[in-house]
């Protein structure tokens, strides 16, 4: 918005030219998003505390420390961040971008259904929320309209391609198949987020993590002269993400000061699927779709951990994991919270700079 109106009065007012550069309108979508969850933040967590009796119902078969340590927290602390992304973006990001609009209607979407879920949490007091089957249906649907309109605005030769790391020419079209591609990668990384998200501070620094990742990403793809050193496939637009990444940055960081252990809000289903659809419809845009499964390795690896079980159940009776998703299984073995946290950390930032290498070991 600030962008829209005044960057067409820089030949008048001289200093309003910094609006066209990316960088400064990211810049000011992280410190605005940080800024407004610091200023929603107290009063959000004031107001759900009073309205859920009781905080997010915790799982009966979850570690037993939690019904102590996390009885009684309030959930949906991802309205904060939704609020603080979507602000920041319409305020920095160049609205007559249609990939902005994606982004942030994925974003928005998903948070709806989240917020569904948490609500059925917290009014039913049941720790299963919104059928899976329903929610996954629904999950699909935004994202079969998001990508219908991605490959609307992509460039013919890139359409419905998927592009490969490491390889600077290899492009392999999936024609029609590009589509149930993009579904999985942002129904995927909405839940693996999801599953991620079971200790304090565990889920919210891996995706800003992968946000900053990508918001390099969406800029050095959306440049002509950048793209073309590198030998990365040019999206005309996609560098405008980069301010819709920053926001993302920006909210997280907010967010992070309230769920910082011992957390005084969780982020619930509203935050994770959101964000973890957000980084997914990013990844798709910006035709690092691969590229994500390797920053976003943590949230793989949590989530293969949960098939890993579930499937090894079923088929011998037999767990592999103590408990999964992956985190808890630590937990059973003793580890403290904050030690599975920080060490988690580590893992992401390893991987972010693994992806971050494929941009130029071409």
């Amino acid at each position: 918005m600030l962008y829209n109106y005044l960057y067409p009065l820089a030949d008048q007012f001289g200093a309003l030219n910094v609006f066209r550069y990316l960088t400064f309108r990211t810049g000011g979508a992280v410190m605005t998003a940080l800024i407004i969850s610091f200023l929603l933040g107290p009063a959000l967590i004031d107001l759900l505390r009073a309205r859920q009796s009781g905080g997010q119902p915790i799982r009966s078969d979850g570690p037993a420390s939690h019904l102590i340590t996390k009885a009684g927290t309030p959930t949906m602390g991802g309205v904060m961040i939704l609020l603080a992304l979507s602000i920041s973006t319409l305020l920095w990001a160049d609205l007559t971008n249609g990939f902005v609009w994606i982004a942030l209607g994925v974003t928005i979407a998903y948070g709806m259904i989240g917020f569904v879920d948490d609500y059925r949490k917290v009014i039913r007091r049941d720790s299963k929320g919104l059928p899976g089957k329903i929610r996954l249906t629904l999950e699909a649907l935004v994202a079969i309209a998001a990508v219908l309109w991605i490959i609307e605005l992509l460039p013919d030769a890139l359409s419905t391609t998927l592009a490969v790391p490491f390889f600077k020419n290899v492009l392999i079209n999936l024609h029609w198949g590009f589509i149930l591609l993009a579904i999985v990668v942002m129904v995927g990384a909405s839940n693996a987020v999801n599953l991620t998200d079971g200790l304090d501070g565990l889920a919210i620094v891996p995706v800003m993590i992968v946000a900053g990742v990508f918001t390099m990403i969406a800029y050095l793809v959306g440049n002509t002269v950048f793209s073309n050193y590198l030998q990365l496939h040019h999206v005309p637009g996609a560098g405008e993400l980069s301010v819709f990444c920053g926001a993302l940055v920006g909210a997280g960081l907010g967010f992070l000061w309230f769920n910082a252990p011992p957390a005084k809000v969780f982020m619930g289903d509203t935050g994770s699927l959101a964000l973890g659809g957000a980084v997914g419809a990013v990844s798709v845009i910006t035709k690092h779709e691969l590229v994500l499964a390797i920053v976003g390795g943590l949230f793989v690896l949590e989530t293969v951990s949960v098939i890993v079980q579930v499937l090894s159940f079923k088929l011998t009776g037999k767990r592999v994991f103590r408990m999964a998703p992956l985190h808890h299984h630590f937990e059973q073995k003793g580890w403290a919270e904050s030690t599975i946290v920080i060490r988690f950390w580590i893992i992401a930032s390893i991987l972010a700079l693994i992806g971050l290498s494929t941009l130029k070991l071409r």
